[in-house]
């Protein structure tokens, strides 16, 4: 039966086959994959382990994933850490005990020791988004800092001096280095930051980025003067600020210009929409999987760090700054 279902060459009467066949329709019969790529030394799956699913930027970092694995006979097994480094660590002993050999990874712990045992396993793994100091991992980075330097200082060019930031908590490389650039943009023209950081991390307070940019705007606009911009630390917390500012009857860009950074394309649906700093995360997961596939077939390719680079999109959420501060 088994040489039958595996389309195997071994002869088997004409009749026989069909009865077989027939009879694994009726059963819903489906192949067990796994089985067969373990007894063919040779796996067809990749797994991808990313922060939250919910954010529009890594939906699109996994579709992009997927095609490349698709048109390569792939299959992708993705995982929703949900920001709690304890589930990060759970799938990725899921992952090793699949015996699956390649992993695409956005990690948020700070614990590397389950991914070190991946790699000694020979699990092959590329890092995106967040940067893994450790070696025979391959990394596509952004340039958060530049991104975080480029969107205060394109603020600065309409005249605001008052820029309010407001990021989730600041526990990991991307959001230290976007709050570094506002922070350097700022320190470069002698102006005082105005940061709203949410203290607490998703899994201690699973409030969403639109919520919590709700949050962090009430902050800043109950301060003694109120910021004529606010740059949000992603495009999901943009909307959640212009949102709070709505329900205020603040208008946007005339009284408060916003501005986010991830580049998704629900900003373009917004009124008024987004400006941002263009991250490509479609390209990102494409780039990955072609990446991650050529380190599993070819077992000498030299291990190399791509850093992308970021694009200010300029859309109508920001104007020239009306209100003259001293």
């Amino acid at each position: 039966m088994s040489r039958v279902l595996s389309n195997s060459s071994y002869p088997v009467s004409k009749i026989k086959r069909e009865k077989i066949l027939s009879l694994a329709k009726e059963m819903n019969y489906v192949p067990n994959l796994l089985g067969r790529q373990l007894k063919g030394s040779r796996s067809t799956t990749i797994g991808v382990i990313v922060p939250s699913i919910m954010n529009p930027f890594y939906s699109s970092v996994l579709f992009g994933i997927e095609e490349i694995a698709r048109k390569n006979d792939f299959t992708v097994i993705a995982c929703n850490s949900l920001h709690d480094p304890l589930l990060e660590d759970e799938y990725i002993r899921t992952i090793m005990e699949k015996q699956i050999k390649g992993l695409v990874i956005s990690s948020i712990s700070s614990d590397k020791s389950q991914l070190k045992s991946m790699i000694k396993a020979g699990v092959h793994v590329i890092a995106i988004d967040q940067k893994i100091e450790e070696d025979q991992i391959n990394q596509i980075e952004f340039d958060y800092h530049k991104g975080g330097y480029l969107a205060t200082k394109h603020l600065q060019s309409k005249g605001h001096k008052r820029i309010g930031y407001v990021t989730s908590k600041v526990d990991r490389p991307s959001r230290k280095s976007i709050m570094l650039g506002y922070m350097e943009a700022m320190k470069a023209e002698g102006l005082e930051p105005l940061l709203e950081e949410s203290k607490v991390t998703f899994s201690d307070n699973p409030l969403s980025e639109f919520d919590t940019g709700k949050l962090l705007t009430k902050r800043l606009l109950d301060g003694a003067v109120p910021p004529t911009a606010i740059f949000a630390c992603n495009d999901m917390m943009a909307f959640g600020v212009i949102n709070e500012l709505s329900e205020r009857n603040i208008r946007v860009p005339q009284e408060i210009s916003v501005m986010g950074f991830d580049g998704i394309d629900f900003g373009q649906m917004m009124n008024p929409q987004l400006t941002t700093i263009k991250q490509p995360d479609y390209e990102m997961g494409k780039l990955a999987c072609k990446m991650l596939l050529d380190k599993m077939n070819e077992a000498d390719v030299p291990s190399f760090d791509i850093i992308l680079q970021p694009e200010l999109l300029e859309r109508s959420s920001v104007a020239q700054c009306q209100m003259q501060l001293t």
